[in-house]
């Protein structure tokens, strides 16, 4: 049995170089991809300067996520993703408790953090939710937004051009908000920084 309360190496050097590009690579996009939905396109530098920044960060991300997910192929670290679906919705409903209720009254966590399991059911399922479909559409439909003649012409009179567009909106929507959300579940340490020095020296 594992003592947790002795730190564990969980998080490899590629996982974390990958991690950090990606948050900044996240963050490049959510800002750029705002200023060009609400700035004004005829102030064409701005603008443009917006949309280059935009499309350079979507492609490196797409390149990023491929080492993601090669990574995850051949390494131990694929297996956290892997959801048993036996109880899966009475853990859920009990890590959603604690993050609502227990811990606000200091209750230990219902999961603990172990080298077998890195991520509570919540977090479990938020980011196979993410890096398995939302970022995945967020690529497709950005690489149909780069290049129009990929997408489709038109269904039931709308252009395929404003579907990709909608949905790519929506993704950056969730990833905006799963952003935030992420950066706060990380305060809930024994400080509210002490999580984030995971980033630097692989240990939990």
């Amino acid at each position: 049995m594992e003592n947790h309360n002795e730190p564990i190496y969980l998080y490899p050097v590629w996982i974390r170089l990958w991690h950090v590009l990606n948050a900044v690579l996240c963050l490049l996009l959510i800002i750029t991809g705002l200023s060009i939905q609400f700035s004004n396109p005829t102030i064409t530098v701005r603008f443009n300067v917006a949309v280059a920044i935009h499309n350079v960060a979507g492609v490196l991300l797409s390149f990023n996520y491929i080492l993601f997910f090669i990574g995850n192929l051949f390494t131990k670290n694929g297996g956290y993703y892997v959801i048993e679906v036996k109880g899966f919705f009475k853990r859920l409903k009990i890590q959603f408790h604690h993050y609502t209720i227990g811990v606000f009254k200091k209750e230990p966590a219902p999961f603990p953090v172990t080298t077998e399991s890195k991520f509570n059911p919540l977090q479990q399922f938020s980011y196979v939710a993410v890096m398995y479909t939302i970022i995945p559409l967020a690529i497709i439909s950005g690489l149909g937004l780069l290049y129009p003649d990929l997408t489709v012409n038109g269904l039931i009179g709308i252009s395929g051009l404003d579907y990709t567009d909608l949905l790519h909106l929506f993704c950056g929507f969730v990833i905006t908000i799963f952003m935030c959300v992420h950066l706060y579940f990380c305060t809930f340490g024994k400080t509210a920084f002490s999580n984030f020095k995971s980033i630097f020296n692989g240990y939990h």
